[in-house]
């Protein structure tokens, strides 16, 4: 319904041609833009770009930010075992966040991890991965008191 609301001035033919799920995307833009949608040029990007590509720059045109290309992956957990992953991505939650996504939870939670696995068989390269993306989120604060707490190590 919102692709035939929000796209009246393309013809169905057109859509078709991109598939419902680019139609869709595109609905979202014409939405916020309202009289101001131009439908060739999204029609345009639409028919040249691929799914995922199209729906980054749609993502992109809403938000003013570039959106990293993302995974669902799915893997079964027992029942008995979601009270200690949920516990797990809540407290993560009240450390870093809770605006933040239960995938950047899940990250950090292995990132943290890692980093505890690594230091006993001395892989350094693993940890320096896990310490650089966590670095990455810390706001401009907290990285210059961790920059000072490690030149002073030094």
């Amino acid at each position: 319904m919102a692709i035939h609301e929000n796209l009246t001035r393309i013809p169905k033919r057109r859509l078709r041609e991109v598939g419902w799920s680019k139609a869709a995307e595109m609905a979202k833009v014409a939405r916020r833009d309202g009289q101001s949608f131009d439908c060739a040029t999204w029609l345009h990007k639409a028919k040249e770009l691929p799914k995922e590509d199209f729906k980054r720059e749609v993502e992109r045109h809403l938000t003013g930010r570039e959106a990293e290309p993302s995974e669902l992956i799915y893997f079964k957990v027992y029942k008995s075992q979601l009270p200690v992953i949920e516990q797990a991505l809540e407290t993560a939650a009240l450390m870093l966040g809770s605006d933040k996504s239960r995938g950047y939870m899940l990250e950090m939670i292995c990132a943290d991890f890692l980093a505890g696995a690594n230091l006993e068989t001395g892989n350094c390269d693993a940890l320096m991965i896990s310490i650089d993306r966590l670095f990455e989120f810390l706001p401009r604060v907290k990285k210059e008191e961790f920059l000072d707490k490690a030149r002073s190590v030094l």
